[in-house]
């Protein structure tokens, strides 16, 4: 894939309640023209651009250069008296020779918690929808040339199918080995990781709030779903990369590891999505951040963006 563009490091935090849960949005890193469309969404056509282009563009599709706008972002959840990170973000201090704006990073997201009330010991549970290393990355931070756990009181919820995925040689040398080394075994090791298997077909969190398992671009890529008094919710991980995709939702991404599966869990979510009218959070989309959809034949169409201010 090409190199990742643009860096900005001075954008906005949104919050919003859903029952009795409240969400708040913190994003570590933008990119309005990130990559080239053709590279992401290689079996897309420039016909489904352009009919879909009065939405897409400028947040998420950029018609001038043909390129993808990218947010890797955070979701903060208070709920039941407990602070809860769904993904975390790229990380500082990390060596990607794959992406290399990612590498190194000296960004401010403990600072941009600490503005919403929260600090690192504060946060009781991290959830990594799947183990790639811009959902990983702030599991840890250097401390003495050590990696140790950022939030050092928190249960880090990992999917097993995806830890002994990467635990395995052959993928641990791959392109995503070295966050798993530096930021998914070293939570393992501080007996900080539970590692959940979805084999009772989800994994409950509290009374409003249950991981269920969406595989496909990664083995284990999961999904959680809030349902809290009548509003309901989904934060899909990387299930969706672009609205595109509820337009096209036979489109995957060149990033996923099986990409028919990928497209199976995400028209099996989509069309639960629609049905139950739950907001879908992915982790990449700029602009308003989530959507609401419902069903168009096959496919879906977008009924309502999220409250949250564009970016």
């Amino acid at each position: 894939m090409g190199v990742f563009r643009t860096l900005l490091n001075v954008l906005p935090m949104r919050t919003m309640t859903l029952g009795a849960v409240e969400i708040t949005r913190i994003v570590e890193w933008h990119a309005p023209a990130a990559a080239p469309i053709t590279e992401i969404f290689p079996d897309s056509t420039p016909r489904m651009w352009r009919e879909n282009e009065s939405w897409l563009a400028p947040d998420f599709w950029d018609p001038g250069t043909d390129r993808l706008g990218v947010a890797v972002q955070t979701w903060l959840l208070r709920n039941e008296g407990r602070t809860i990170l769904v993904d975390t973000g790229l990380g500082n201090d990390k060596e990607r020779p794959d992406r290399p704006v990612w590498s190194r990073l000296r960004g401010d997201f403990l600072e941009r918690l600490a503005a919403v009330g929260v600090r690192p010991e504060d946060v009781d549970v991290v959830v990594n929808t799947h183990l790639h290393a811009d959902h990983v990355g702030w599991n840890t931070r250097l401390v003495a040339g050590e990696w140790v756990p950022t939030f050092p009181n928190a249960t880090y919820l990992v999917p097993r199918a995806d830890f002994e995925h990467w635990a395995r040689p052959e993928a641990a040398a791959g392109p995503a080995g070295a966050a798993f080394a530096d930021s998914v075994l070293p939570v393992r090791r501080a007996g900080q990781a539970v590692l959940w298997d979805g084999s009772d077909g989800e994994y409950r969190i509290d009374g409003s709030l249950a991981l269920a398992p969406a595989p496909g671009h990664t083995p284990g890529s999961s999904v959680l779903r809030l349902a809290s008094g009548t509003d309901r919710a989904v934060f899909v991980g990387d299930l969706v990369h672009s609205p595109l995709q509820f337009a096209e939702p036979d489109c995957d991404t060149c990033l996923s590891e099986d990409q028919v599966e990928a497209t199976r869990s995400r028209r099996r979510i989509l069309e639960e999505a629609a049905d139950t009218r739950s907001l879908i959070f992915p982790a990449h989309l700029p602009g308003h951040g989530a959507a609401e959809v419902r069903r168009d034949g096959d496919k879906f169409a977008l009924s309502r963006w999220a409250p949250f201010a564009s970016i």
